[in-house]
């Protein structure tokens, strides 16, 4: 129950870092087998994210304000996940992981708990060379080692990002349409990507 006032007193807050955008960056060093640095994070909101990294094979560190994720070369192992609310792992990361398995070695499942019909980008990675079918609310997968460029669309925030993603470490080119949805959830997701070494062009607000 909240009982209004006549007035509000000044104050301040700080937002916190947005964990899933971490989380995302770090997928993408893992997916390239390669190392990245994630500053103005918290690492404690991160906890079972970065655990399940761990188990893929990565060297995780971490400070006060920065995250970073080292594969050393090494292609990931795949990891069986399921998604619960805060703090366990978020249904906001489970459209990358679903990218990472895609292309790890080994078996991989992944449980939605949360939401219904969040699979739709599971079909787009298929058309990419992904292994994997859909089972109720479960995703399995076979790792493989390339996917390959072609067009796809995005259908929501998570798997837009995913679908990027999936295209810089493509063989190929790779035309993601209705990136629009990224920009609810990322702030200059292409130019970051691209200050990493990620080679991406943007055609119009739907088309990236």
């Amino acid at each position: 129950m909240i009982k209004g006032v006549d007035c509000l007193g000044g104050g301040v807050y700080c937002i916190c870092p947005d964990r899933i955008e971490t989380g995302t960056f770090l997928i993408a060093a893992a997916i390239s087998r390669s190392y990245i640095v994630c500053y103005s994070t918290r690492f404690s909101m991160l906890q079972v994210v970065l655990d399940k990294f761990r188990e893929a094979g990565a060297d995780i560190d971490y400070g006060e304000d920065w995250v970073s994720l080292d594969m050393h070369g090494n292609r990931p192992k795949a990891v069986q996940i399921s998604t619960s609310p805060y703090p366990g792992f978020p249904t906001d990361m489970q459209s990358q992981f679903s990218l990472l398995n895609f292309v790890s070695r080994g078996f991989g499942v992944i449980t939605e708990n949360i939401f219904e019909n969040r699979f739709a980008h599971v079909g787009e990675l298929v058309r990419m060379g992904a292994c994997a079918n859909v089972w109720k609310n479960s995703i399995f997968s076979f790792g493989v080692e390339t996917l390959f460029g072609t067009e796809v669309v995005a259908n929501d925030l998570r798997s837009s990002a995913s679908l990027i993603l999936a295209g810089c470490i493509a063989e190929g080119i790779t035309i993601v349409d209705g990136v629009s949805y990224v920009y609810r959830g990322y702030e200059n997701f292409a130019k970051k990507l691209c200050g990493i070494g990620a080679h991406i062009e943007k055609f119009s607000e739907n088309i990236l």
